[in-house]
């Protein structure tokens, strides 16, 4: 069937078939059913129901058509393994929406072709019947689970009787010596058993007492060059794939199997039985399940064993019976001594590829993939469990290897290595055991000096061994060795090949100063060290060329800097010229330049001012990250946003340049993705770099941006904005108020409707407080405006506010927001105003609290005095682990010296404004107006006042 000329036929039989008159839908139904075996007719239907443009009973019979044509055996024939592939997923598409409701026969119509005597339609059957069965398997609504555990319950023992069939006739015909047809069933098996591993593990909420359950597995000898070998080992991964997700799907059915499955893995992995036979994907499987034995939650007993269930104590008993002392301690050697060594394959990739050596990738769910990590993830599980155990039995390996090792015995460097890796990872269970500073002195040290080509695995492990127990046991004093005994190891390596520093710097760096707990570092120690170090790495940077090489040691590099801080200073001039170059060369690896974006974060915050020198290279790199028009930003936002941060924050002085970089900001506040927080810090540190240039280039779109988040914003981010604006505010207090003037009537309506969290409240005040003290002509003409709006009075509505002001003091923690909120209501005295003088004495309690808050004795003198003023004199001083000040901080530092509530005392103030609130009343009327302040209140006021 020509599919171009055959469309406009098929649609027109449809559109018949979909006609109410019989005269005209029954010839249409034959002609369909006629073409029903016809090459091209369900692609033509395809085509017919994916126009959406056509009538919906049309497409709909496209549709019945083309799900019915599995019925047919033409469907399950197709010769193509690929395209019969693709059809079953197809299928298994279409029965994930309308199997079994929709669709019934399905699986009716699979059960019965995998019954018939054809090869090719048998396999093609039980290729589809295991993707229909994959999918359903995988939908997760309860009611879609029922549904798939009662067809699990109804074809579980067909499917179990159908494996072992095809298992049965494998084995036949492997003895009759019939390789093809050996491979055909075993083919069958596979997929038998992936059908059956998907009922199993979904199909049963208590399979331990609905299924026929598959104990052992058969194991037969195929030699190498079996034509079965790769069917077969995929095979037995399924085996060993069905007992790990029943293992994690339903651990408690599973504790039958406990000792079986230990038994097998054990004997396969950790004895001689399994030479020659055992792959290395198989053995991954067995430690595997080993480990999640031996580590799973629901078969650990509770402290309180009165208190475990019954499941729980037999599996913790199954478990303590098969791992005595000599089983756990063979384990724990055949670990290290075989698994651990490192492969010749390893070795020729050091020699001939230390960049992907160095870079292996370990981390993550490679332990279920890869044999090494696999391995060490075992034993740690295994070690942690069972120290008592194996902390003997390793500490004997390490007795045995005492003293230097035999250049000329590669065996027992290996296994040296080895031992050390294992010591390595358990370092936190050893931690009692081994005494890791006088080891160091005695034996460790010595063996980082010796310089033989062949001794460089010994160098690698015991750098990589140091870096393991740094945070957990090691003297800060002996750490200057450590430095030497690296740059000795640098030499040593760079007489041999040169490439070899690569595996060093990474190993030593990456674990002797990345960890953030590693509280025994001194810097002092390192500086000695930090030039010639810094130099290697560099050289090294330059020298490679594997992406993820140059992102490794640009961590080391990022983790050398922030250690040092500025320090690092005379030794970045060659950096700084390189990392432009690097950039230009990382266009197409946007991972390479999220490492070079976290170098340039800790460089900006090592130079600070001094970063100025690099903004014809950083400020294109920061619009360039933070520009959401570009499609890097998808990688680089993040970084790009916190390097334009500290760049601002060690800014000395704002430049043309960077103030045009906030072009993308209002981008970004669109956004209002989970770094608008630091958008924010953006905003503000320009506001305190440069408040004028900045509020007169961008007051507009920044208001603009701030109305509409506040329209839509978590609470959270309600006070993170309206903090922007009490900067503002503070910083420019005249320009501030005019440029963000459209957000006022917010924050007065929040505060007069008494805003519900005291968070959000504490906000409102904070910001009505800052422009009523610092900008108090600003603030009548708002409140008069705000007056006309609402249809009420002025002096209506600056009473409603200070009273809910009053009302709401204890909303406000902060003890320099309660000093403002005293200070500003203060600063409407002296008034003759009937309202002011209404609310004198909730004034004078809120100034009263934060004279409590603010008033401490000095030592010096015995009087009472403003703990929160501040003069020029006043510089803090740093402790060893303080970072220096930056630039940003310099300028808060002058704005405090600016700000009344660290310049005006509380104390005098407050006496200031009751004697003019005194001159303008008069002695009596002013008495009159102190009697409405409660008597302990008023104690208090004369007791803070004296002296005054």
């Amino acid at each position: 069937m020509d599919v171009q000329s055959a469309s406009s036929v098929v649609l027109q039989a449809l559109t018949q078939a979909a006609s109410q008159d019989t005269a005209v839908l029954k010839p249409a139904e034959e002609q369909l059913r006629q073409w029903e075996t016809q090459p091209g007719f369900y692609t033509v239907l395809l085509s017919i129901f994916n126009n959406h443009m056509l009538d919906v009973n049309v497409r709909w019979l496209a549709v019945l058509y083309f799900k019915n044509g599995i019925d047919l055996s033409g469907r399950l024939l197709e010769f193509s393994v690929k395209i019969a592939t693709q059809i079953a997923v197809l299928i298994a598409k279409v029965a994930r929406l309308d199997c079994p409701r929709q669709w019934p026969e399905l699986i009716p119509v699979l059960l019965e072709s995998v019954k018939v005597q054809d090869i090719l339609r048998q396999h093609r059957a039980l290729l589809t019947f295991y993707h229909v069965t994959k999918t359903l398997a995988s939908k997760r609504l309860a009611a879609d689970r029922r549904l798939f555990q009662d067809l699990a319950s109804s074809i579980y023992g067909f499917t179990c009787s159908l494996w072992n069939h095809h298992t049965d006739s494998y084995l036949q015909e492997l003895q009759a010596g019939h390789q093809d047809a050996a491979l055909s069933s075993l083919e069958r098996t596979l997929l038998s058993l992936k059908v059956l591993r998907k009922l199993t593990v979904h199909g049963f909420v208590e399979p331990h007492k609905n299924m026929e359950v598959m104990v052992s597995v058969r194991h037969v000898h195929i030699g190498p060059g079996s034509v079965c070998r790769e069917k077969l080992e995929k095979t037995v991964i399924l085996y060993t794939k069905v007992l790990l997700d029943f293992l994690e799907h339903h651990p408690y059915p599973f504790i039958p199997l406990i000792q079986r499955s230990l038994e097998f893995t054990v004997t396969y992995v950790f004895t001689d039985v399994g030479e020659g036979l055992v792959f290395e994907r198989f053995i991954v499987q067995c430690m595997s399940l080993i480990k999640m034995i031996v580590r799973n939650d629901a078969y650990r007993p509770d402290k309180n064993v009165d208190e475990s269930n019954a499941e729980t104590l037999e599996a913790h008993r199954i478990k303590s019976a098969f791992f005595t002392p000599p089983t756990l301690a063979e384990i724990g050697t055949r670990l290290v001594s075989k698994y651990f060594l490192l492969t010749q394959e390893e070795v020729a990739m050091w020699e001939e590829d230390p960049e992907s050596f160095a870079v292996e990738e370990t981390g993550g769910d490679s332990w279920k993939y890869s044999l090494r990590p696999c391995t060490e993830v075992l034993f740690l599980d295994i070690f942690h469990n069972y120290s008592a155990t194996l902390t003997p039995v390793l500490l004997q390996m390490v007795h045995n290897l005492q003293g230097p090792s035999d250049v000329d015995d590669p065996a027992q460097l290996l296994l040296k290595d080895s031992v050390y890796n294992a010591v390595g990872l358990a370092a936190y269970e050893l931690f009692d055991s081994v005494d890791f500073d006088q080891w160091f002195s005695n034996q460790l040290l010595a063996e980082l000096q010796v310089s033989h080509n062949r001794y460089k695995v010994i160098r690698r492990r015991v750098i990589w061994l140091i870096g393991q127990w740094i945070s957990v046991k090691f003297k800060s004093e002996l750490r200057p060795l450590l430095y030497e005994s690296f740059l000795i190891c640098g030499v040593f390596s760079k007489t041999i090949l040169y490439a070899f520093v690569l595996v060093f710097v990474c190993v030593f760096f990456l674990n002797v100063f990345s960890p953030v707990d590693d509280f025994e570092f001194r810097t002092e120690q390192f500086l000695p060290y930090l030039e010639s170090i810094f130099a290697l790495l560099f050289q090294l940077l330059q020298q490679v060329s594997d992406c993820d090489t140059k992102m490794q040691i640009l961590h080391v590099v990022s983790c050398v800097i922030e250690r040092v801080s500025t320090q690092i200073r005379p030794y970045v001039a060659c950096l700084v010229q390189y990392l432009p170059v690097l950039w230009k060369q990382s266009e197409e690896h946007n991972m390479l330049r999220c490492a070079i974006l976290t170098t340039l974060i800790h460089l900006v915050q090592g130079l600070g001012a001094e970063s100025r020198n690099l903004y014809p290279f950083l400020l294109p790199v920061i619009h360039l990250s933070t520009d959401v028009c570009l499609p890097p930003h998808v990688y680089l936002l993040e970084d790009g946003l916190e390097l334009w941060l500290v760049t601002l924050e060690n800014c000395p002085a704002i430049t043309p340049e960077l103030l045009r970089i906030f072009q993308n900001m209002t981008a970004l506040l669109e956004l209002s993705s989970e770094n608008v927080k630091t958008c924010f810090q953006i905003i503000s540190a320009y506001i305190y770099l440069s408040a004028t240039e900045f509020l007169q280039n961008y007051a507009e779109a920044l208001c603009r941006s701030f109305c509409d988040l506040l329209k839509d914003i978590t609470m959270e981010g309600q006070v993170q904005v309206l903090k922007v604006v009490e900067v503002a505010v503070k910083v420019s207090p005249v320009l501030a108020s005019q440029t963000f003037q459209p957000l006022f009537p917010l924050v007065f309506r929040g505060v007069l409707d008494g805003e519900r969290y005291p968070v959000v409240m504490s906000t409102y005040l904070g910001v009505v407080g800052r422009v009523l003290l610092q900008n108090s002509c600003f603030f009548r003409t708002f409140l008069m405006q705000m007056a006309m709006e609402l249809n009420q009075e002025v002096d209506h509505l600056l009473g409603s506010m200070i009273e809910m002001w009053v009302d709401r003091m204890d909303n406000i923690t902060q003890p320099e927001r309660r000093k403002l909120s005293s200070l500003a209501l203060l600063s409407l005295l002296p008034s003759d105003s009937s309202v002011v003088q209404d609310k004198f004495c909730g004034i004078i309690n809120i100034s009263v609290e934060a004279l409590h808050d603010v008033m401490t004795e000095d030592r010096e003198t015995g009087t009472l005095k403003d703990c929160m003023l501040m003069n020029h004199l006043e510089e803090p001083k740093l402790s060893d682990d303080e970072e220096p000040p930056t630039e940003q901080d310099k300028r808060r530092k002058l704005l405090l010296l600016q700000d009344p509530v660290h310049t005006v005392s509380l104390q005098q103030f407050v006496y200031e404004k009751l004697t003019s609130q005194q001159a303008l009343l008069g002695e009596g009327s002013f008495q009159a107006l102190m009697e409405t302040v409660d008597s302990e209140i008023v104690r208090q006021l004369q007791e803070f006042l004296q002296g005054l």
